[in-house]
């Protein structure tokens, strides 16, 4: 049996004009949403499913810096 391949935590940002709303959540340039996923490939193709070419940027865990997201995470999503 293939062992299962590991995740990473990929963290997704939108910009100044990338406001959703997703469900009862707002999401905008001050919030973050993070994809576990096998593969950054995988994540960015969720977000594109989600939200379309309205969204900005993905981070590894390793380059993510939350501190210019004050609103911080507001959707955890898990593929």
């Amino acid at each position: 049996m293939t062992p299962e391949p590991e995740k990473q935590k990929y963290y997704f940002t939108f910009g100044q004009n990338h406001t959703h709303r997703h469900n009862d959540l707002t999401l905008d340039c001050d919030s973050v949403v993070t994809i576990t996923a096998t593969d950054q490939g995988a994540a960015r193709g969720k977000m594109f499913d989600l939200f379309g070419a309205k969204w900005s940027f993905c981070y590894t865990e390793e380059r993510f810096e939350p501190k210019y997201f004050p609103r911080g995470v507001v959707l955890e999503l898990e593929i």
